[in-house]
């Protein structure tokens, strides 16, 4: 199932905010941090993968190089999404494609990640899973789209190019609720089967 030469991104640089600690260390109920266990996913379908991470995240870049990933520390990570995506994306830029995974939705079905990179190798130039009619991630983008990707910025992240080319964004359906489900508040785990989390009450769905 492992791809050569789409290159998984796990966008991982993100302040966890709303969530009161760093969720992307935070233990899910098998006790993996919730960045290891999308890491892994993306990494059973990307023989490559890397990850741009701000320079004090040094203890998930120890996780995620432990897992084999590239990582590379930027002083623009804090810019937002887009910065980093744009980082990871200059970075590899003899890529055939790129398969853009968020470290906040560890719950992905590797089986949905490599439908993606499947669109994408039958020639899609964007390609993304929908469940009940909802747009998820991971995210796939051919070559095609090096140079709006390479010059994003700020927090964003793709949406935007997602936006502006609707027609082109080859539609993967799937029954995985994974893909739309990222964890903002500790809350969010409440309403996930075996993740019964005390901290909080309140659950997130992603976009």
């Amino acid at each position: 199932m492992a791809s050569a030469d789409i290159v998984g991104i796990l966008l991982a640089a993100g302040n966890s905010s709303r969530f009161g600690s760093d969720k992307l260390l935070h233990p899910l109920a098998d006790g993996k941090p919730m960045a290891v266990a999308a890491a892994r996913t993306l990494g059973k379908v990307c023989a490559r993968c890397i990850s741009v991470l701000r320079p004090e995240q040094q203890q998930l870049g120890e996780l995620l190089t432990a897992e084999g990933y590239t990582v590379h520390y930027s002083t623009m990570a804090h810019q937002g999404m887009g910065q980093s995506l744009a980082t990871a994306v200059q970075s590899e830029p003899g890529a055939a494609g790129w398969l853009v995974a968020l470290a906040d939705m560890p719950f992905v079905d590797p089986v949905t990640a490599s439908l993606v990179i499947y669109a994408l190798r039958g020639g899609a130039s964007l390609a993304a899973p929908f469940f009940e009619g909802r747009r998820g991630h991971p995210v796939g983008f051919s070559n095609v789209w090096f140079s709006q990707l390479a010059s994003l910025h700020g927090d964003q992240g793709a949406r935007d190019l997602l936006a502006d080319h609707p027609a082109a964004i080859s539609q993967v359906p799937c029954d995985d609720r994974g893909i739309l489900t990222d964890i903002d508040t500790p809350g969010a785990l409440d309403w996930l089967p075996g993740q019964r989390n005390t901290l909080g009450s309140q659950t997130s769905w992603s976009r």
